[in-house]
């Protein structure tokens, strides 16, 4: 599949990013029975996973959809040096209720720098460094997703308008880069640790994250706009 650009009305638009989609199997998990798909991002090679409930949404809403990256330690181990994990469980307990989609996005371990990479930033952060300054401290970027995959399978997926379970701003205005509306943010915030409060209070500090780590106002839904380049593939 070709990555040109075309022209209409003087706008650039984007060629869709190459994804396929396998069959719809069943899948019961201890959060309630979901429906899972899992697709191939060609550009990549990148195995992401899409978990539905079977439910639909309340007429007049829009379903739930969280883009979870994958986070060995936490999804798997349940680290509590972040809230990865925890915020797994709420949103597919949520999704399960309410309707709508978990994006399981692997191949963005560590906001995308991996997973050898990010045990080493972890031995920074031991040194002293937030986890903003032990990635640069690495020479590599803070956050180094795309979800331009993510927002093609939504599409493949007829996802086209969302309520997007997230705490990052950044992840909706990349979707609506790529040409998925989010309706409404629904904070996924979950309580803090003693283990993970600094890496929270960076990632609301300097990653423009709606968190309250204790305030006294709820997190907001709304998000200020701001412009984005999408990553190249």
């Amino acid at each position: 599949m070709t990555t040109s650009t075309t022209h209409d009305g003087g706008r650039a638009a984007r060629a869709p990013h190459p994804v396929s989609g396998g069959p719809i199997v069943q899948l019961p998990t201890a959060f309630g029975e979901f429906v899972a798909q899992a697709w191939t991002d060609h550009a990549t090679g990148a195995e992401h996973l899409a978990v539905s409930s079977p439910n639909t949404p309340r007429p007049g809403k829009a379903p739930l959809v969280r883009l979870h990256s994958e986070c060995l330690t936490g999804d798997v181990f349940g680290s509590y040096r972040c809230d990865c994990g925890e915020q797994l469980a709420y949103a597919l307990e949520l999704i399960r209720e309410e309707g709508g989609t978990l994006l399981y996005l692997r191949g963005q371990e560590g906001r995308g720098i991996g997973l050898a990479n990010k045990i080493k930033a972890y031995a920074l952060q031991e040194a002293g460094f937030d986890t903003v300054e032990a990635n640069e401290q690495l020479g590599l970027p803070v956050d180094a997703r795309c979800y331009k995959a993510a927002a093609q399978i939504l599409a493949e997926m007829g996802l086209h308008e969302i309520r997007l379970l997230s705490n990052n701003p950044d992840k909706q205005n990349r979707l609506a880069e790529a040409g998925v509306k989010v309706v409404e943010m629904v904070p996924t915030e979950v309580p803090s640790r003693e283990e993970n409060l600094r890496y929270l209070q960076t990632k609301k500090d300097r990653m423009d994250h709606r968190l309250t780590l204790g305030d006294t106002e709820p997190a907001g839904t709304h998000v200020t706009a701001s412009t984005f380049e999408l990553d190249q593939d």
